[in-house]
């Protein structure tokens, strides 16, 4: 079928993401979505394995999202956050305070998870200078990584692995470590911070399960760790529930999964129920007050033009009513046991080296990159959008996708892998 003039028109401007534009095949038109489905220009409906980049969790069109947009936007789309005030923002931020564990009172909004994470970063080193502590100018994040696209973001991101190599030595260099998974890697954790924590504001980590460098899970004992170390040696503990947060990985925050509380953590992806973009850095007590101060220039001089943009906080309190009635904590069960069930076959697949899932997650591994162009198409023409990254074919659903299309996305998986 031909391609909408739109597209044709349109293509020679457009810059697409991850992609090498001479080679790469050319974008699905989507024309509508509804539920767990896309629209296609040609009629063609795709149950979306990813959620859009796992934001979609209620699934798409929420009717109650949908009329909270319609009623702000009536109201008031945007004014700026410098002087300004709205109700939207201010009763979300006090909602996102009592949902996250601790004293994790203070929220910081922003556009996107990238600048969510910058700001957490400025945030820890500002924390040590206002208190007077100077040397400590660089992070500790861990292999396996990742953290955002922009450029400090890409140097806490794994060097070797992810997607930033190109950029080696543009930027300052972190300090990357193995997480501390045993006695040996905390032991040698340990000693990096005893060696270096005099030059370190912050370590970074995605807490349960490492998303975008290759869906790579870690046991909860591994955070109460993290949290004895940073407490030991000085330094400021960042959790990175970008991906994991609004109940992805089984609980609300994976950071309850291990009982242990960050002194910052940043929140995006799911928190608009995939429907604008929003995100925010929330700290703890202590470091809100190492800013709390009568010198102006102990302020936190940020400030994103649509911060806390109203629709977008508008869009966040009404999938915050979603979460509350706990039915996304059955629909994660629901989804999760579908996609253990269905993609267990797929250990017997050429090349797969594990099949794993965690909350609403599914995982299947291969030895080596897959072809993620040629594998969208294969998938695409089996009725399900599923992009591949690194070494993994990995679903990240809507909580609310039914279960005849679970059972599709993890049907086409299987065919594709060749065990069905």
């Amino acid at each position: 079928m031909s391609e909408p003039r739109w597209l044709t028109e349109g293509a020679p401007h457009v810059w697409r993401p991850y992609c090498q534009m001479k080679t790469a095949r050319p974008p699905l038109p989507v024309v509508a979505t509804r539920g767990s489905r896309l629209i296609l220009e040609d009629g063609r409906e795709l149950v979306d394995g990813l959620a859009s980049w796992w934001t979609a969790c209620h699934g798409y069109n929420h009717p109650h999202i949908a009329d909270a947009l319609r009623a702000q936007i009536e109201a008031m789309p945007h004014v700026m956050f410098g002087g300004l005030a709205h109700e939207p923002a201010y009763r979300l931020a006090q909602r996102l305070a009592g949902l996250l564990p601790g004293d994790l009172d203070h929220v910081f909004f922003a556009e996107s998870g990238s600048v969510a994470v910058e700001i957490a970063m400025k945030m820890a080193l500002q924390y040590q200078l206002n208190r007077g502590v100077s040397g400590r100018t660089r992070f500790l994040a861990f292999r396996g990584g990742y953290h955002g696209d922009t450029l400090a973001t890409m140097t806490v991101c794994d060097p070797e692995e992810g997607m930033h190599s190109l950029f080696a030595g543009v930027m300052p260099a972190q300090v990357i470590a193995d997480l501390p998974r045993d006695a040996a890697s905390e032991a040698a954790l340990d000693a990096v911070l005893a060696a270096r924590g005099s030059e370190i504001a912050a370590m970074l980590v995605e807490p349960l399960i490492q998303g975008a460098g290759g869906m790579l899970p870690h046991p909860p004992e591994v955070l109460r760790t993290l949290r004895r170390l940073a407490d030991k040696h000085g330094v400021l503990l960042v959790f990175d529930e970008i991906f994991t947060g609004f109940g992805r990985t089984g609980s609300l925050f994976a950071m309850q999964a291990a009982g242990v509380e960050p002194d910052i953590v940043t929140l995006s992806k799911a928190l608009t129920g995939g429907t604008l973009p929003l995100s925010a850095a929330v700290a703890r007590r202590h470091v809100f007050e190492a800013f709390w101060s009568d010198d102006p220039g102990a302020a936190l001089m940020h400030g994103p033009t649509y911060m806390a943009n109203p629709l977008a906080c508008a869009a966040a309190n009404a999938s915050l009513d979603l979460f509350e009635d706990g039915a996304w904590a059955r629909d994660v069960a629901r989804v999760s046991a579908a996609l253990a069930e269905g993609l267990e076959p797929c250990r017997q697949g050429a090349g797969v080296v594990d099949v794993r899932t965690l909350g609403a997650i599914g995982v299947v591994e291969f030895d080596a990159p897959v072809a993620v162009s040629d594998l969208c198409a294969r998938f695409a023409e089996r009725g399900a959008w599923i992009r591949p990254m690194g070494k993994v074919v990995y679903l990240t659903p809507a909580f609310t996708t039914p279960d005849a299309d679970l059972a599709l996305l993890t049907h086409a998986v299987r065919q594709v892998v060749g065990v069905d």
